[in-house]
């Protein structure tokens, strides 16, 4: 309160005067909302895009075939996880590069090395069908990955593979490896069975480094794994098996499948003991074994490491293949493995060299005292040695006188010629040989041959032809001069006979007088057997003559 409202009371009553002050102007309306849910959905979209894309990769094909930008899908396990972005020739011009852009989901686990990649289209083979699916939906790529993330560094390139892989990541199982001279019917996918059970396919095969062989991989499922131990043996089941022996003819055959698209089977050499226990523990992964091509072949005890030996034949080598048996008193000892044609320049004339491998553990007992305490390669020499010095040569002899099959014969000669062995450590073993059964049956036919062309048929041919003649002209003059009176002699004798029958018909005289002549005869005989009987029963009749007749 003022001074003047204390001096005049009655002013003090008044009403104040109103103060004014301007109203602040207002700066934005409710229509800028808009843009700005547009803005902050956009930021969503783009956090969203940003949290689920996840990056870039290439992956390298050999075509684009079936591949389509923005359509074709990248899948794992049938679930979308990219999407093609783009399709671009490589700088090699041999091949195509294809980006896809991954979902932020499971990126890491696809980005590692691991991830194989390829284009899923309709596959038809003898192992069955597959993809049929897109010929509907169209191709897709799909991708195989390790379910667990190895913490690798993330990798953006891959190279795409042009067939589906036959195992997949998280497919239980062991890896093995079949070494065979050849593929035959095997291929990928063929079946692997143990006891006719099938437990595993072949996944691969490639030529060893020295292209001898050819390495098979085949995988085993799990738990049939556990029975593939150190001794199992592998054989081959493709096809049908037909085999002509002794017993007759013997015929093996596997499942359909195997014998269209080929297939493996195994067991255990000891089946009785061998089941994965202790004393034949699982094989490890990727264990090589040897591809046989028969069970037998499989079954049979090893051979062991094969030593060369050689063998110079100097006569025809005609109808002894690679691959024909080299025996011993029957038993099969070893292979033909080559056969060459070489030229002796102190002899002047060429030779057949054959060459052959022979299996040492096939020698038995006697192999096994030779080689302890030595290297193999000389004992092998040192087992042959004493063989060749009391006899032992090579020999071929026909295995089927057919086809003219060939096979040698490892036999005692006692009489051959003594050969010795110079070094004994040195490999191959040259085995002296013999003149085979078959040569000299062909040298006797060649001296027979030769001795029936020496005859002089033709200085026969002249003779036989001039006694020709004269036996013509013989019969001739018989025809003439000797017939006529050999008709006037047959009349004759033909008279002759009617006669003599005439004079011995039962009405004839001569018949009736000897038939007289005999009845004499008969009751002569009578008399004087009743003679015999008389003089047996009373001998002194002859001193003192017959006795009167006594009555009785």
């Amino acid at each position: 309160m003022t001074q003047t409202d204390v001096d005049h009371p009655e002013r003090s009553e008044l009403p104040l005067p109103p103060v004014v002050r301007p109203a602040k102007a207002v700066r934005w309306s409710w229509i800028w909302l808009v843009p700005l849910l547009a803005v902050l959905m956009g930021a969503s979209l783009l956090v969203t895009y940003w949290l689920r894309t996840g990056p870039t990769i290439t992956v390298s094909f050999e075509s684009a075939q079936d591949l389509v930008v923005g359509q074709t899908k990248l899948r794992y396990k049938d679930v979308v996880v990219g999407l093609v972005q783009d399709i671009k020739v490589a700088p090699d011009r041999e091949h195509v590069l294809v980006q896809i852009k991954l979902d932020q989901s499971g990126a890491k686990f696809i980005t590692q090395d691991s991830a194989r990649f390829w284009v899923v289209r309709p596959r038809f083979s003898l192992n069955g069908v597959s993809g049929l699916g897109t010929l509907i939906t169209g191709a897709y790529i799909s991708v195989d990955t390790t379910a667990s993330y190895q913490g690798d560094k993330a990798v953006y390139e891959f190279v795409g593979l042009e067939k589906p892989p036959e195992v997949g990541s998280d497919r239980a199982g062991t890896r093995y490896t079949l070494n065979t001279r050849d593929l035959g019917s095997l291929d990928v996918g063929s079946s692997v069975s143990y006891r006719r059970i099938n437990v595993g396919q072949v996944i691969g095969y490639e030529l060893s480094e020295d292209g001898r062989n050819v390495q098979v991989q085949v995988f085993i499922d799990a738990p049939y794994d556990q029975y593939v131990t150190v001794d199992t043996r592998f054989w081959n089941v493709s096809g049908v098996n037909v085999s002509l022996n002794s017993e007759g003819i013997s015929m093996r055959t596997s499942s359909l499948s195997a014998i269209l698209g080929g297939g493996v089977a195994f067991a255990q050499a000891d089946e009785d003991n061998s089941f994965g226990i202790e004393e034949f523990p699982r094989a490890q992964p990727n264990t090589a074994y040897r591809l046989y091509d028969t069970r037998d072949q499989a079954m049979a005890d090893p051979d062991g490491v094969p030593f060369p030996v050689e063998m110079h034949f100097d006569q025809s080598v005609r109808g002894l293949k690679l691959g024909a048996s080299v025996d011993f008193r029957g038993m099969e000892l070893g292979k033909i493995v080559d056969i060459d044609l070489e030229y002796n320049a102190q002899k002047k004339r060429f030779y057949a060299r054959v060459r052959a491998d022979l299996y040492a553990l096939r020698f038995s007992e006697e192999y096994r005292k030779l080689t302890q305490g030595s290297q193999p390669d000389a004992s092998d020499g040192r087992l042959l040695a004493p063989l060749i010095r009391h006899g032992l040569r090579a020999q071929m002899r026909a295995s089927n006188l057919l086809t003219g099959q060939q096979y040698v014969a490892l036999e005692f000669f006692p009489d051959a010629e003594p050969v010795s062995v110079d070094d004994p450590a040195s490999l191959p073993v040259i085995i002296p040989t013999m003149v085979g059964n078959f040569d000299q049956l062909q040298q006797q036919i060649s001296k027979i041959v030769s001795q029936v062309n020496e005859i002089p048929f033709g200085d026969i041919g002249k003779e036989l032809q001039g006694s020709l003649k004269s036996m013509h002209k013989l019969i001739n003059r018989v025809d003439q001069q000797l017939a006529p009176q050999a008709n006037a002699a047959l009349k004759s004798a033909r008279q002759s006979l009617d006669q003599v029958g005439k004079a011995l018909g039962p009405n004839a005289p001569l018949i009736g007088g000897v038939s007289e002549s005999l009845g004499e005869l008969a009751r002569a005989a009578r008399a004087l057997r009743q003679l015999a009987d008389y003089l047996q029963a009373h001998p002194e009749s002859l001193v003192r003559g017959r006795s009167n007749d006594s009555l009785q």
